[in-house]
């Protein structure tokens, strides 16, 4: 009986956090460590996480980076090193597009979310990172994960035009994606 408690108390137990680490090189030079948030957005994680391991995103420039916004990178049809730069930010992965799971975490500095088409239902790869509070973006698009090291990094990503993002010359790419425990 007292083994098949502690199996039952065993298996509520919650699982340990999953991570990226995401190494980046450029202009920003260094790793980047994000907590995902699994019990947040499940399905979405579990994309990116299937992505990262696959290699996927290893050399996927930062191809939309806009100062006191955001910075936006995970296009692995057209922002790799194969790819096509005047097309990055309009591909996505082999992958199917994810239902959103929109949440009440705000989207502040340091917070990762999926970027998706005008179809709230059109998130695939593509995610990015907060410079700074983005208070619009709230309950709008889906939260994955949050920064926990390497803001530092993040703020010397290469910004693009003012008003795009679009990245003029070489962007800084994120040379390889790990996930973590």
């Amino acid at each position: 009986m007292r083994s098949a408690l502690a199996i039952l108390l065993l298996s509520a137990a919650p699982a340990f956090a999953t991570g990226l680490a995401v190494e980046v090189e450029g202009e920003a030079n260094g790793t980047i460590q994000i907590d995902l948030l699994e019990d947040v957005a499940p399905a979405h994680v579990k994309q990116i996480t299937t992505l990262a391991e696959q290699g996927a995103y290893d050399g996927v420039a930062f191809h939309r980076v806009i100062d006191g916004f955001m910075a936006q990178t995970g296009d692995v049809e057209f922002g790799g090193p194969d790819g096509d730069p005047a097309q990055a930010g309009r591909g996505g992965s082999e992958l199917p597009d994810i239902k959103a799971e929109f949440s009440d975490i705000a989207f502040d500095r340091g917070v990762v979310g999926m970027a998706r088409s005008q179809n709230p239902n059109s998130a695939n790869s593509q995610f990015f990172i907060m410079f700074e509070p983005g208070p619009f973006l709230n309950g709008q698009y889906t939260v994955v994960g949050k920064v926990t090291e390497g803001m530092d990094v993040v703020d010397a990503i290469k910004r693009g035009a003012r008003d795009t993002g679009t990245i003029t010359g070489t962007p800084d790419r994120m040379v390889s994606v790990t996930v973590t425990e």
